[in-house]
């Protein structure tokens, strides 16, 4: 990843930080304590390339819970081109359900590497912001209520935060997503 003014990494670089950021992505889920040593050795690469890119757990921790979010968030776009804006809505809603379940020790990582809150976590904006997108393609379609905001949306969705990933989340979760669903629709 570049910034601006900064050159960019050469491929086998690339390669080595995809490498570090997929096996973080699989132990940070399994263990939120690992040491970084067991994720350095997953990936292949040593100490020194390890510390080049993420010079510490929040670095780290950071950027492959935002990598993640990018991965549910990205997907908003091709739904809306692949399906009517309530379904792609519904749809979404599923696979920000299996984000939060299936990387619970990863949000756990996150939280102990010293989450930001509202505005100041980008991953919270950019799901935000995927929401309104969501929302204003259903209230063009007529499909949801047009008093629906983002906040709202967001307030009927945090329950799946609170679904217990090792039980029948998928049932509780969809069960759930329905009865917003319900809500959201506008009258006939």
């Amino acid at each position: 990843m570049t910034s601006a003014g900064t050159t960019p990494q050469r491929s086998d670089a690339q390669r080595n930080r995809e490498k570090v950021l997929e096996a973080a992505i699989a132990e940070l889920t399994r263990d939120p304590e690992v040491p970084l040593s067991v994720i350095a050795k997953r990936a292949g690469v040593g100490q020194g390339t390890f510390y080049r890119n993420f010079p510490n757990r929040e670095t780290l921790v950071l950027e492959v819970y935002q990598r993640e979010v990018r991965q549910v968030v990205s997907s908003a776009s091709t739904l809306l081109e692949e399906l009517a804006p309530d379904a792609a809505l519904r749809e979404w809603m599923n696979r920000l359900a299996a984000f939060a379940m299936v990387k619970s020790g990863l949000a756990e990582a996150f939280d102990q590497a010293g989450r930001p809150t509202g505005d100041a976590n980008p991953a919270y904006v950019m799901v935000r912001d995927t929401v309104e997108t969501l929302l204003a393609a259903n209230r063009e379609a007529g499909t949801i209520r047009a008093d629906i905001t983002t906040g709202d949306f967001l307030l009927a969705i945090a329950g799946i935060w609170q679904i217990d990933p090792a039980g029948d989340w998928r049932s509780q979760a969809a069960r759930l997503l329905d009865l917003v669903m319900a809500g959201l629709r506008a009258p006939a």
